[in-house]
């Protein structure tokens, strides 16, 4: 989705030499749908090929469980304790053969480099900042920041030191269908060009990769450089004599980067909008939105809360990152809510009453739809609050509906 960049030393044309310090450099061509989609060229000091060794590790396919249980759910990741790197940290709540939602609340450093070789990844940050260097050059990460990479991406992530003390925590959407992550088509000239001026969002607000090449000392194993790449539904381990992001330059429009959420720019209305106003990103049968601090509908007699609505062909998540959510109780900072097609779901009682007056929202979420059914993993049952689904009643009826749970 990204606009044309240049960085570092490439050639006048391509498929042609390029001698760099008095050495051939290496071509590659990081494209997408084989040939006819974005794509960069990548110029390597030694020839990307060159694998010593390689050998499958643990497969990483998530068990999925309650896969015909129909109901409302509320997931506490507040109440995850840290554990893992930001690769092996990463705990998959919930997902079904398009996309899968994970948390990770990490308080170890990565041992290695790591690549998704399935996927595109689309990491929002909820907190701490560091460092993500990647094949590309090097990015900023800050908390709010979605960031996206394509698969194939060599990448590490590194937040401040002390990583436990850096609080770290981050949502990643994995598009494990295959498909692309990019801007909604509406937002661009021709579906594909230039962002509209109707648009939220721009160029201007993409963070592109710095041209800052190399590779972190820690990528060193045995002597060789290793690389964890995920495909397949494993994780599998490449070792390398050379250093394997030996880039010295690169052009072209599929590339990693960092959009701040606090850089959307709302549209609001006299009255409620409907949520694809918020969209971020999209990929096949999954899309991203993101609800940031706004002014709430003007009109005198405006409903200021979402209305109930039927997800008759969506499963509807929300991460809820920071500020407080105007139409729900009991929810906070950390909490995943899941709210499944086939059954209607909206505010809850009292919330219309209590916003009439209310002028603007200080809440932050990033919202993930489905189009086909989510189903939950161990992981999420461990921090799942089961009062959820009847949180909606009126007290009589939950008093019932508890009793009888």
């Amino acid at each position: 989705m990204c606009y044309y960049i240049s960085r570092g030393s490439i050639p006048h044309k391509r498929h042609t030499r390029h001698m760099v310090n008095g050495q051939l450099a290496f071509e590659e061509v990081f494209g997408t749908e084989g040939f006819s989609g974005t794509m960069s060229t990548i110029y390597h000091k030694h020839a990307p090929t060159a694998v010593e060794s390689c050998e499958i590790g643990r497969v990483v396919e998530p068990t999925y469980v309650q896969s015909r249980v129909l109901r409302m759910r509320h997931l506490k990741t507040q109440d995850m304790l840290p554990n893992g790197d930001p690769i092996s940290g990463r705990k998959v709540l919930l997902g079904n053969a398009d996309v899968e939602i994970s948390m990770c609340v990490p308080n170890e450093r990565m041992p290695t480099l790591y690549k998704n070789g399935q996927s595109d990844e689309c990491i929002f940050i909820q907190s701490g900042s560091g460092t993500i260097t990647t094949m590309f050059g090097k990015l900023t990460m800050e908390p709010r920041d979605f960031v996206v990479i394509p698969k194939g991406t060599i990448y590490r992530m590194d937040f401040d030191k002390p990583i436990a003390a850096a609080g770290a925590r981050f949502i990643t959407m994995e598009y494990v269908n295959g498909s692309h992550i990019q801007a909604p088509p509406r937002y661009r000239q021709g579906g594909v060009g230039q962002f509209l001026e109707n648009s939220p969002y721009c160029e201007r607000d993409i963070r592109a990769p710095n041209g800052e090449f190399g590779t972190p000392a820690t990528a060193m194993v045995d002597g060789m450089y290793e690389i964890i790449v995920k495909a397949r539904g494993a994780l599998h381990s490449f070792r390398y004599l050379h250093d394997p992001m030996d880039i010295v330059g690169f052009d072209g429009v599929c590339w990693p980067y960092c959009f701040n959420a606090m850089d959307f720019a709302p549209i609001v209305g006299q009255l409620h909008l409907p949520p694809p106003v918020h969209q971020v990103f999209e990929g096949h049968n999954a899309v991203i939105c993101c609800f940031c601090p706004r002014p709430l509908d003007f009109h005198p007699n405006a409903i200021r809360v979402p209305y109930a609505h039927s997800n008759i062909d969506s499963d509807e998540v929300m991460f809820y990152a920071e500020g407080r959510y105007p139409a729900r109780r009991g929810i906070s900072q950390g909490s995943i809510t899941l709210h499944p097609l086939g059954i209607p779901h909206g505010p809850h009682p009292g919330t219309i009453e209590a916003t009439l007056n209310q002028r603007s929202t200080d809440e932050l979420a990033v919202m993930c739809d489905t189009f086909r059914p989510l189903a939950p993993t161990q992981e999420a049952l461990a921090v799942e609050d089961e009062a959820y689904f009847s949180s909606w009643c009126a007290p009589k009826t939950k008093a019932l509906v508890q009793q009888h749970a």
